[in-house]
């Protein structure tokens, strides 16, 4: 099994800079490159990584998203004059040339593919490539927004297999979108600054309705922010009750991330207040998926402090060190469930493992009634909503430091048990005292009420992993446990596969406090430690609808606990209290019958 963290870094890819007044494009500057790299070396992270070497991109390569004629085009700018650079600059929007900058995006093409190389073959399990320029919003014959070449889109297409994209920049990805809307084999997803079409890049398509086309329809997901602001439970509903659950029914052998930290906290573009640590855990849940396969590419981000925390957040998941605590989660705000509802009500059609879906929000500005003010592909790069030129300063806590423990994984086991490798045995003279039992007896029994098998087993793979996805995991993160109990008893019916993914999912909790205890499952003992150690969970494949009844006792039970746990929620206040109607007359047909039957 591969293991290891590519790190793909070249100095030679900040020897670019902007050589005219442009406030647009200020804020891209070499040093977001270098602080990034010197944050993972001053934190030991960078030692730690596989070093891969770069090279440059290749026409075929680059040809793969871009044309012929744009390719050519580019090719010309080492030769130019500054006045010939400010002019055929000004035929993109918000971006500049430089006479090294195609070099430089060779590299940064080619700094991606050589990650992707690694990780592919099995040289390393994950990585990040630290490049620039970024790539995410460059169209097949047009560069945007900073970006010469689509590095993303180009890897993708490179890597010739089921891909997931999950671009978390605060800057809508639109060269991405374009680039595979009507691709099957490509699952993108974005969460982007939008503030109904009023923020940059303006685009009537990057909001929630834009499903993909033809043979891609539903297979490009945007969730557009309408407001700043958006915090860590933000964050986290969006993966629990959008990204995640038709993730793991696409079921992608590669995951790629553009890696935009602009929508971290100080940024001055996303103004949102998302803390550094988030990345962390977003990076663990993405983990689970395509056998861990994840290829981290960095985009946007221009506060250089929450920039390079970020980094070093994402790099030290990659590792395998235990995600940090999560703290203060409650409910997302008002603006994310309504987004959050329009999403899933477009992705219906499209998607059986899908969570239970309402109509569109109606509280959301109709997009019709404001095309007439607004440039449907103009707007400058950071002015949405009248954002002030000046900004205040925004202060957070630097993420606390995440020690790797020497040992991770012990087990108990009986003495004709094999100790699984890379595991250490329990030896302790101590008998356990009465008291202690019954303690354990008392913790054991909490735990299990809330574990309910069917006397079948857990046939319903499907709708095992909507339950842990919708239910459990939202209740966990915003519960913050100290430890993590996990049981597991005979009989459960829950296959190795499905049990190394819980077990997997639920490390991000509790710094990696995990206790798991297997009554008569000797065969799940190596599954359990491989997981506890790290190793990546395999695939489930694709997994289709959940069973009716399955899904109709989650949602039950979701709509009964979303008053107190606000990580459940999944829709806006109106259509919470709708749902809260709809289940007292459902509650109440089902008394009136059992009286009838009794």
């Amino acid at each position: 099994m591969s293991s290891g963290t590519a790190l793909v870094y070249d100095e030679e890819m900040t020897r670019y800079k902007l050589l005219w007044v442009d406030p647009a494009c200020k804020i891209e500057v070499p040093e977001r490159l270098t602080v990034s790299h010197t944050a993972l070396q001053e934190e030991g992270l960078a030692e730690r990584c596989v070093s891969v070497p770069i090279r440059q991109a290749t026409d075929a390569e680059i040809l793969l998203a871009h044309s012929e004629e744009y390719l050519e085009a580019v090719k010309k700018t080492p030769h130019m004059s500054l006045d010939e650079l400010r002019t055929f600059t000004q035929q993109y929007g918000d971006v500049y040339f430089h006479p090294n900058i195609y070099h430089c995006a060779k590299l940064a093409i080619g700094a991606t593919l050589q990650l992707v190389d690694s990780v592919m073959t099995g040289k390393v399990r994950n990585g990040m490539a630290l490049v620039r320029p970024p790539g995410h919003h460059s169209q097949r014959s047009a560069a945007n927004g900073f970006c010469v070449f689509n590095n993303v889109a180009i890897a993708a297409h490179y890597a010739k297999k089921q891909v997931l994209i999950v671009d978390w920049d605060v800057h809508h990805g639109q060269g991405v979108q374009f680039a595979f809307e009507d691709d099957p084999s490509v699952l993108y997803f974005s969460w982007h600054r939008y503030e109904h079409q009023g923020f940059w890049p303006n685009l009537r398509e990057s909001d929630y309705d834009s499903v993909g086309k033809e043979k891609g329809a539903g297979f490009n997901i945007n969730v557009p922010w309408n407001k700043v602001g958006m915090e860590n439970s933000d964050y986290l509903s969006v993966f629990f009750h959008v990204l995640l659950p038709i993730a793991y029914e696409f079921s992608p052998d590669l995951v790629f991330v553009c890696a935009g930290f602009d929508s971290a906290i100080g940024d001055p573009e996303g103004h949102m207040c998302a803390t550094p640590d988030i990345f962390a855990h977003l990076t663990h849940l993405l983990k689970s998926l395509a056998g861990g396969k994840l290829c981290a590419v960095l985009e946007g981000g221009y506060n250089l402090t929450s920039l390079a925390q970020s980094v070093c957040q994402t790099v030290q998941t990659l590792l395998g060190d235990p995600a940090p605590q999560t703290s203060e989660l409650n409910g997302p705000c008002e603006s994310a469930l309504e987004s959050i509802q329009c999403v899933r009500s477009a992705h219906k059609p499209y998607w059986a493992f899908a969570p239970p879906v309402s109509e569109p929000s109606t509280k959301r500005c109709k997009l019709a009634e404001k095309e007439e003010g607004v440039q449907a592909e103009g707007g400058q790069k950071g002015e949405g909503d009248g954002q002030k030129a000046e900004e205040e300063e925004v202060v957070w806590m630097k993420p606390p430091s995440r020690l790797a423990p020497p040992v991770h994984t012990e087990v108990a086991l009986p003495a004709d048990l094999e100790v699984p490798d890379r595991c250490d045995r329990v030896r302790s003279s101590l008998a356990p005292t009465l008291e202690i039992l019954q303690r354990l007896s008392v913790l054991l029994q909490s735990v299990c009420v809330c574990v309910c098998v069917p006397p079948q087993g857990c046939s319903d793979v499907a709708g095992l992993m909507q339950a842990v996805l919708c239910l459990l995991l939202p209740l966990a993160y915003e519960y913050d446990p100290g430890l993590v109990l996990l049981v597991r008893g005979p009989g459960s019916g829950v296959g190795k596969a499905a049990w190394a993914q819980i077990t997997s999912l639920l490390q991000g909790l509790a710094q990696g406090h995990t206790l798991a205890l297997l009554q008569g499952e000797e065969e799940a003992v190596g599954t359990t430690a491989a997981s506890l150690l790290g190793d990546p969970a395999p695939s489930l494949g694709p997994l289709g609808a959940p069973l009716p009844e399955d899904m109709e006792a989650m949602e039950r039970l979701r709509q009964r606990l979303q008053t107190h746990w606000g990580l459940l929620q999944n829709a806006g206040e109106q259509m919470i209290t709708a749902s809260k109607e709809t289940y007292s007359v459902t509650q109440m047909d089902n008394n009136i019958l059992e009286n009838q039957n009794s």
